[in-house]
């Protein structure tokens, strides 16, 4: 029963590598930073009331 634990461990440890390239990984972070991202985007227009291109003096 430990070899699978150890077997699951290292897969996770692969799964949030940061790895060049498309790959799995890569993809992963993608999206990660991507929801950061949009995030911060919809937390600056809620609190400042404009827009992000306005926000930053853009447009």
């Amino acid at each position: 029963m430990s070899a699978n634990t150890n077997i699951t461990s290292s897969m996770k440890n692969k799964r949030n590598a940061w790895i060049w390239g498309f790959t799995p990984q890569a993809e992963l972070w993608n999206g990660r930073l991507a929801m950061i991202g949009f995030i911060s985007a919809v937390l600056i227009e809620a609190f400042s009331g404009q827009g992000l291109l306005h926000f930053w003096s853009i447009l």
